[in-house]
């Protein structure tokens, strides 16, 4: 039921299922038959699979857990998650079926929820709800991929910022306007010198501006009379 469509699904998700058998795999669960008759675990994974042994030996348990070890692991072993990040040991669940096994004694013994349940691919009995748990599956794979994402982006500010201009005249590091000012698309018309931070092209401004606004001044009356052909400071008073 778990690799099942329902009836009226989409006609292009049944094709590709018909001709690739394994396509199944990449059809979202909530698409599935099984979607349909059972409830949402709130677990990632297909729906689980017990077993309870009955009037047999420890030794044919043992045994029979182990063909279902090793025949049924492309079932119920999670795979690892698609990424070339490091540090991700985090498992996928998505296509894997939970397979518990116990015995009708453990269970007449201690109850379903007690710890006497064992899920293929583990060591030792646990409670249902912890057999069923992924400790080490997507809420791991989301907390591993946060700090891996953290990372990065320390790493890739720590690389920015060792190329932060440094200005030629004050040794101060830019600042984030500055930089961007001249590096932004047609910023050198109005950045000025860029190799300077931003304060000292302010200062640049400035005083081309004071340039400009004395070079605007008019001189004063004094100051033209003097200027005049034939006068200077020591002309003769008639009177």
């Amino acid at each position: 039921m778990a690799r099942l469509l329902p009836q009226g699904a989409d006609k292009r998700t049944v094709d590709l299922v018909r001709s690739r058998p394994d396509a199944i795999e990449t059809v979202d669960h909530e698409e599935r038959l099984w979607r349909r008759v059972y409830p949402p675990t709130g677990r990632e994974g297909l729906i689980p699979v017990a077993f309870v042994f009955a009037d047999t030996t420890a030794a044919k348990v043992a045994n029979t857990i182990a063909v279902l070890e090793e025949s049924g692991r492309r079932y119920w072993a999670p795979r690892r998650y698609d990424t070339y990040e490091r540090g991700i040991t985090a498992l996928d669940y998505g296509q894997a079926v939970p397979v518990l096994v116990t015995t009708l004694e453990q269970l007449q013994e201690h109850g379903a929820d007690g710890e006497v349940w064992r899920r293929l691919g583990r060591k030792g009995e646990q409670t249902l709800t912890a057999a069923l748990d992924n400790p080490d599956g997507d809420a791991l794979y989301r907390d591993q991929m946060a700090r891996a994402d953290e990372r990065a982006a320390q790493r890739r500010a720590a690389e920015r910022e060792a190329q932060r201009p440094v200005c030629s005249r004050c040794g101060q590091k830019f600042t984030e306007d500055r930089w961007e000012e001249t590096t932004a698309r047609g910023g050198a018309w109005t950045a000025g010198d860029l190799t300077v931070c931003g304060t000292c092209h302010a200062d640049d401004v400035a005083r081309e501006q004071a340039a400009r606004l004395q070079a605007a001044v008019p001189p004063l009356e004094d100051d033209r009379e003097l200027a005049r052909p034939g006068r200077g400071l020591f002309r003769r008073r008639v009177g």
